[in-house]
């Protein structure tokens, strides 16, 4: 596997995008599809475009990895992290890491990592 550390403006420039187009979903949406769902599928978008910006790397090697961490931080709100941790008054720890573990929340990771996949296909990305 050929991994070095590059610098990428473009997924630089997309992983703000992202994270804008997120902290706006956070504090100004509160509805039960676009913050829960839609949310999830963008930061799986994020973490991917962030760790690109910085990390040459091979697409789906890096969107399985990604994907894998999301599963990961799922797995560890069904453990109550937050509160193991004694994180539980800390609203950015809440927000950040969450307090609940829903499958369909990994399905919108799940879909998160199909929409990176297909963009990266159309920019000729990923053979």
């Amino acid at each position: 596997m050929n991994i070095s550390l590059k610098f990428s403006a473009r997924y630089f420039i997309l992983a703000i995008l992202l994270l804008v187009t997120e902290i706006l979903i956070a504090v100004y949406v509160h509805d039960a599809i676009i913050r829960p769902y839609i949310g999830d599928l963008l930061v799986v978008i994020l973490i991917y475009c962030t760790v690109k910006a910085f990390i040459n790397s091979p697409v789906l090697k890096t969107a399985i990895a990604v994907l894998l961490f999301s599963f990961l931080i799922e797995t560890l709100q069904y453990f109550k992290i937050v509160e193991v941790l004694g994180l539980q008054h800390s609203k950015l720890a809440r927000v950040i890491i969450g307090t609940s573990f829903e499958w369909v929340d990994i399905a919108a990771y799940i879909a998160g990592v199909l929409v990176v996949l297909f963009a990266e296909k159309l920019a000729g990305n990923l053979k």
